[in-house]
């Protein structure tokens, strides 16, 4: 091989190594620390389910000012031009030669008319309810979806933060691992201890190893989640930045069903959709009554053919007046629409009832599920000083020789577990008190 081949080669791979280090090592991305009320501001303000909800009322209010704008009256312009055909009579039978009458073949119209409703039943009026209870109802839909997405992520959130916790948990537990095996290595050397403790040893670290894997996807998981229910991109790496603490109950249960029946975002929508069946049954009800209003309309047209003696010029005419109908047909039509929308406000009605038991149960579980989740805070911290000192007693009988690995890996795992247990139970504590309040309106 020449010497300049050579030199080429020797210069290409010193080019790979260097490149190849460097790309292999992305930056690590930069956490956001983020508290749960930022959180909850982001959402509402970008959340899309937040989004859909404030168009919808947007929407609502508009279908409202249109209902409203029906009071204005109806006024209409348009014009007609006709080319008239020839006026054939037939005065010996149409199988012989007509006469044709002189006429004029060019027709013009010109006509504006306009009508006020005075009275049509209230049908006017109850539709104009009927909208702002719609308005009511779709305004109190987002209300609630804004509550429904804030305890997603309130979810989403607590599970971020407890993996977090875990990993670091579980970070310390194979640091105490890997010690615990240079220690058990050191004493197989020496003959101390059988190659199945050593094994055992080892087997508990991949173990742990593998479950720090496991948690690491989870906290992937939940933090592209989270970032996609407040609207930050997918890649956005968030800290928790809250910190543990238990949030006391501000009453007894009997408190908390009193301001749900009060502030449930189900119960107020399950009363304004009765108020709505209501208002279509009197709009239904209205059908069976006259109606009444003013009218006005001229016209500019060409011939004057209206009245005798009929004339080849241009005309105007014009009339105002009160206009009475009333519609007969409805008293046999209306029946039975009657009937459906009767029924209809009554099946509302069981519902609404219905939703009141639903939101009585939810809250009385979220009661009941806090004050558990306070009651496992307390066993879960007094676990720990047990796992804790029994895993000091079985560490030290091991390393004597008077325990067996088996005893000490257990001890091990129950202390970890303890810790998980708390972390989780503080952390349910903080979900069900959400939950409490999403059931009672506040959240």
């Amino acid at each position: 091989m020449k010497a300049s081949t050579r030199a080429t080669l020797l210069r290409l791979l010193l080019i790979i190594n260097v490149i190849k280090p460097v790309s292999a090592q992305p930056a690590a991305a930069q956490e956001q620390p983020l508290t749960l009320a930022e959180a909850w501001q982001k959402a509402e303000a970008s959340n899309k389910t937040v989004q859909q909800g404030a168009l919808a009322v947007a929407a609502s209010e508009q279908r409202v000012r249109d209902a409203k704008a029906e009071r204005l009256p109806d006024i209409n312009a348009g014009t007609e031009y006709a080319r008239i055909s020839s006026f054939p009579v037939y005065e010996n039978g149409l199988f012989n030669e007509p006469t044709n009458l002189p006429i004029l073949h060019n027709s013009f119209q010109l006509e504006t008319e306009a009508y006020l409703n005075l009275y049509n039943g209230h049908k006017l009026r109850t539709r104009i309810e009927s909208e702002e209870v719609a308005h009511r109802l779709v305004t109190e839909q987002k209300a609630q979806a804004t509550s429904d997405v804030k305890l997603r992520v309130t979810a989403v959130f607590l599970d971020l933060q407890r993996n977090r916790i875990f990993r670091d948990l579980i970070h310390q537990d194979i640091q105490e691992a890997r010690k615990r095996l240079d220690q058990i290595r050191e004493l197989h050397k020496n003959g101390v201890v059988l190659r199945s403790d050593l094994l055992r040893a080892e087997l508990q670290l991949s173990r742990q190893q593998m479950k720090q894997v496991e948690i690491k996807n989870n906290i992937n998981l939940a933090n592209q989640k989270l970032d996609l229910l407040i609207g930050l991109p997918d890649t956005t790496r968030i800290r928790p930045s809250d910190e543990l603490q238990t949030v006391p109950l501000a009453g007894t249960y009997t408190d908390y069903l009193a301001d749900a029946y009060d502030g449930s975002h189900a119960l107020k929508l399950a009363s304004q959709q009765t108020q709505r069946r209501e208002l279509q049954s009197k709009e239904v009800q209205a059908n069976r009554q006259p109606k009444v209003g003013l009218f006005a309309r001229y016209q500019y047209a060409y011939p004057q053919i209206l009245f005798y003696p009929y004339a080849p010029s241009l005309y105007g005419f014009g009339q105002a007046g009160l206009k009475i109908s009333y519609p007969i047909s409805s008293l046999y039509h209306n029946k039975h629409k009657e009937q459906a929308a009767r029924m209809d406000l009554q099946r509302q009605q069981v519902a609404q009832t219905e939703v009141k038991d639903e939101v009585k149960q939810a809250v009385n579980e979220a009661y009941t599920r806090y004050q558990e989740s306070l009651q496992r805070i307390d066993v879960a911290q007094l676990n720990i000083k047990q796992a804790a000192e029994n895993y000091r007693i079985v560490n030290n009988s091991y390393f004597n020789q008077l325990a067996l690995l088996t005893d000490l890996l257990d001890a091990d795992n129950q202390q970890l577990q303890a810790q998980f247990d708390l972390a989780s139970a503080r952390l349910t504590s903080q979900l069900h008190y959400y939950q409490l309040l999403n059931a009672t309106g506040k959240l």
